[in-house]
């Protein structure tokens, strides 16, 4: 079983399909003695829409929400790794080809752009990859030792 990256969180809607969690994603702040005096802005909230799994969830209920940490990777590496190398390959490519850094910049960004605006045409296939899974807290419910809690 792979490791799970798990959070707590709060229904804020849900019908029999779809499941909306509210999550609080802390920084690394949690551990710090001074976050009491601290304005730093690392707490975000997030809401994410989790499958229901056949489970009926009700609004303001306390759940985990969890999914593979091998997925996780994957998004960090479609978001941020892969355009960065898009955009510096084609910067590299251009330079050679066209002697004009605006335009070379320019076809760099559009670059990065068209590879962002194929990766939302692909939103539908990509949301049924990554898919997270909720289940209630308070139920007992036993958590397997090689996970994850972030």
């Amino acid at each position: 079983m792979s490791e799970l990256i798990r959070h707590n969180g709060i229904v804020t809607d849900a019908d029999a399909q779809t499941v909306h969690v509210r999550i609080v994603q802390a920084g690394a702040c949690a551990s710090c003695k001074a976050k009491a005096m601290c304005t730093s802005a690392e707490n975000q909230e997030k809401t994410i829409e989790c499958q229901a799994d056949g489970v009926q969830y009700h609004t303001g209920e306390k759940v985990e929400v969890m999914v593979e940490e091998r997925l996780g990777w994957k998004a960090v590496w479609l978001a941020y790794i892969l355009p960065f190398f898009i955009m510096i390959l084609s910067l590299f490519v251009l330079n050679r080809l066209v002697h004009d850094e605006a335009v070379t910049g320019l076809v760099a960004l559009c670059a990065a752009a068209l590879y962002f605006a194929l990766l939302a045409l692909a939103g539908k296939r990509l949301q049924q990859t990554f898919s997270f899974h909720i289940r209630p807290l308070g139920q007992g419910t036993p958590v397997p030792t090689d996970t994850k809690k972030e």
